[in-house]
């Protein structure tokens, strides 16, 4: 079973982005934005992680609560409503329409880290979205 780390970088915020996605502590997809946010960018980091597992079972480690609670619960009742929810847009809601069937069509188990807590993973995913953020690096390219 492959494990993946993922995360992503915005500075400013809104501003450039990146994302990585780290397995086996090696880079395995990154990605650069012009302007955006490190929410999109985490996002966009979870979509390379399912793409690159390839529908095989998979762990991935997020420090992203907000992604993992839209795509394991919130998108539910968005999707059952027609995209629409309670008090006003969904934020990001083409993200959330591309993540949503990828995992929901996956063996992937999204789990939650800490952020900045010293776990190596993490530690590596932060690094290498904010190397990819800084050089507007792609992997692959």
């Amino acid at each position: 079973m492959t494990i993946y780390y993922t995360d992503g970088s915005a500075s400013p915020n809104p501003g450039p982005g990146g994302y990585a996605v780290i397995s086996e502590r090696k880079p395995v997809a990154l990605g650069y934005a012009g302007n955006t946010t490190n929410i999109r960018m985490e996002g966009l980091a979870i979509i390379a992680a399912l793409k690159d597992a390839g529908g095989a079972e998979c762990t991935i480690f997020t420090d992203s609560e907000f992604w993992i609670n839209v795509i394991t619960k919130w998108s539910l009742a968005w999707e059952r409503n027609n995209w629409v929810k309670k008090g006003g847009e969904i934020k990001n809601l083409d993200i959330v329409k591309e993540v949503c069937p990828l995992y929901r069509s996956s063996r992937a188990t999204l789990t939650w880290v800490r952020g900045h807590q010293g776990d190596e993973g993490n530690e590596l995913a932060d690094h290498w979205a904010n190397e990819a953020r800084k050089n507007r690096m792609t992997l692959p390219e």
